[in-house]
């Protein structure tokens, strides 16, 4: 967890939004899933730029995936950039179809599997976002603090750049 010395307020992310020429096309529930995403990150993250001063925040993230990089373009409340961090791609893409994968199969699940089937699949896909969201947290270590909430949010917005 982030040390956040002074209001926590400075360390939230207020306004995020996805470039839409990054985005997969979307289905009517990958489009649900991206808002309610954004919904569940605003009301409650902690997001603290490595540079960041206490009164630097709140922060608008715009994110975007550019050449396989997944770009983090961080700005105060308002508009001014701070900065951007760029992540390359590569490490996330096994993880995103294993868990695509494991959501294709809890989806089938829910309409023909035994609850306790549904039940362990849907396990399996809750530690596979968790260890996404590890992999995220650590690719932005000494770049962005984020608490693991804010983690599993983000990498869920991650995958939303590849969902069909």
């Amino acid at each position: 967890m982030p040390d956040l010395e002074g209001d926590q307020s400075d360390f939230r992310i207020v306004k995020i939004e996805l470039d839409e020429r990054s985005l997969a096309p979307a289905t009517a529930d990958i489009e649900h899933e991206r808002k309610v995403a954004i919904y569940d990150l605003l009301e409650e993250n902690c997001f603290k730029p490595a540079a960041a001063e206490p009164g630097a925040g709140p922060y608008e993230l715009y994110l975007s995936n550019v050449e396989r990089r997944l770009v983090f373009d961080v700005r105060r409340a308002g508009g001014a950039a701070l900065g951007q961090v760029h992540l390359s791609m590569t490490p996330f893409r096994k993880i995103i179809k294993d868990y695509f994968l494991l959501c294709e199969s809890y989806y089938d699940a829910i309409r023909n599997a035994a609850p306790a089937q549904i039940e362990t699949i849907d396990m399996a896909r809750r530690a596979m976002h968790d260890e996404g969201s590890d992999i995220l947290r650590e690719r932005l270590k000494d770049k962005i603090e984020l608490d693991k909430n804010t983690a599993r949010r983000l990498f869920t917005l991650i995958c939303s750049f590849h969902m069909r």
